[in-house]
């Protein structure tokens, strides 16, 4: 007994290697992910992509974790088959979905064929790579909570929110090393291949490191067995189905979940169209820089996320970091939709407000998840958030590429055309607008978090993220 007394996680060295091994795997999901985020007029001028088709393709990377349910059939499946098996296929679905997209934009003719899917008609280049998109956000969402139980496993009663924050933080560099490289290269040579090539090879190297973290783990696991073996003290009950209605009838569970919907939905969406918006809003700003721009928003991240996540563990107010970042990113949405903001001094101030509250209230969202769940059900809870997150992130896209072809085209409100990358400028008001509106909307969901803690007694305003 003398040999298990001591879990691989009570050393602080095995634990934070943990950490990184995961936290790399998603750096380079991340930055696979977003490797496309910045390149929305490249593709307008060099692959003749509409802002539709573009909304379509970033609604596509959530189509399957929404109307499939991959999300929860990934829960269920991390609860009860466990981290190893679940983080190993959301790495292989991610690889196999980027090489789809890869495909897309290599070997796939830009203006060859249309194709009519779901009453959306869309060129056969983007279908395709959309539907690469779709297959990388079943598995990019699928090792996301595999990576997030990981966590909690090493690191209850530990540094759990410094832990989270500092994954979320290296997660994030990935999203600014290919928002600001993205365009440069793409710009440089001409195409989107290059860059999305190497996302490929991102990921690829991101599913050998998870095989490595699995064994890892699967010493931690031999050993808990052990300890409960010769202690003579039963393992935790398994999950069940049953676990799925106490998650869903827990008052707290749905506050968070709507709260990660809106606020997710009101910065990660926006990814996707910043560049765009400071060619279109910043004269001085040209495409082969405009990448440096949105990644002012994950650097600012990785700067702040662990120092919140720090504060958390120390002297709690969750709830209060909750409040303050909505309240920051809804400023930020504000901003860019005041029509007299021309200044790029003012775009960069309020991109890095934006990095600020984009650390701060994830630095207490997912802690508090953890605290509220048992972690025998954390697996299932999680991805039923992530999966009511995904339902935001599939339909802003879609809706703000719409807006913008609809109602915000220069060209429509001058009357004329105009000289111009895709001879199309945007204003950026309408859905600066929209953004906002959510801003707001977390706002008042993380004050009634606030009073439902309080009435619960969850400790989300507790030092200490112990399970």
């Amino acid at each position: 007994m003398e040999q298990v007394k001591r879990l691989l996680r009570d050393s602080s060295r095995a634990r934070w290697t943990a950490l990184m091994i995961v936290s790399f795997v998603m750096f380079a999901a991340y930055l696979a992910s977003d490797v496309y985020s910045p390149l929305k007029t490249i593709l307008e001028e060099n692959n003749a992509w509409s802002s539709t088709e573009y909304g379509y393709f970033g609604a596509a990377q959530s189509v399957f974790n929404v109307f499939l349910g991959m999300l929860i059939f990934s829960g269920l499946l991390l609860d009860k088959k466990g981290i190893r098996l679940t983080g190993s296929l959301g790495c292989a679905l991610m690889v196999a979905g980027f090489a789809l997209k890869y495909y897309a934009v290599a070997f796939i003719p830009s203006g060859e064929g249309m194709v009519s899917f779901l009453g959306m008609s869309m060129k056969t280049q983007v279908f395709w790579a959309s539907f690469g998109f779709a297959i990388f956000g079943t598995g990019c969402e699928m090792a996301g909570i595999s990576v997030s139980k990981a966590i909690v496993k090493w690191f209850s009663g530990k540094e759990l929110a410094l832990a989270m924050s500092l994954q979320l933080s290296i997660a994030r560099l990935g999203s600014g090393v290919a928002l600001i490289f993205a365009p440069m290269i793409s710009e440089r040579l001409h195409n989107v291949t290059t860059v999305v090539l190497i996302g490929l090879i991102f990921m690829i190297i991101g599913l050998l490191a998870f095989f490595v973290y699995c064994l890892q783990d699967k010493k931690l696991d031999n050993q808990i067995k052990a300890l409960a073996e010769e202690s003579g003290q039963q393992e935790e009950s398994s999950f069940s189905l049953r676990d799925v209605r106490q998650i869903i009838s827990n008052p707290g569970f749905w506050l968070i979940s709507v709260l990660c919907l809106i606020f997710y939905a009101a910065v990660s969406p926006f990814f996707k169209f910043t560049s765009d918006l400071m060619v279109n809003k910043f004269n001085d700003v040209t495409p082969f820089y405009s990448g440096i721009f949105p990644s002012l928003i994950p650097f600012g991240c990785i700067i702040f996320s662990p120092l919140f996540g720090a504060i958390y563990d120390k002297f709690g107010k969750g709830t209060s970091l909750m409040i303050t970042g909505a309240l920051a990113i809804t400023a930020v949405h504000v901003g860019f939709g005041l029509p007299w903001v021309h200044q790029m001094w003012v775009a960069v101030v309020l991109l890095l407000l934006l990095g600020l509250g984009y650390a701060m209230l994830p630095a207490a969202l997912w802690p508090s998840l953890a605290k509220i769940m048992p972690q025998k059900q954390y697996g299932t809870a999680i991805a039923l958030a992530f999966f009511i997150q995904n339902i935001g992130l599939m339909l802003v896209p879609m809706v703000i590429g719409w807006v913008l072809d609809k109602y915000c085209t220069v060209a429509s409100f001058a009357g004329g055309t105009v000289s111009y990358p895709g001879n199309i400028k945007y204003d950026y008001t309408l859905p600066q607008i929209i953004f906002a509106v959510m801003g707001v909307c977390a706002i008042l969901l993380s004050f009634a978090l606030r009073r439902l803690d309080r009435k619960k007694g969850y400790g989300l305003d507790r030092a200490k993220s112990i399970q």
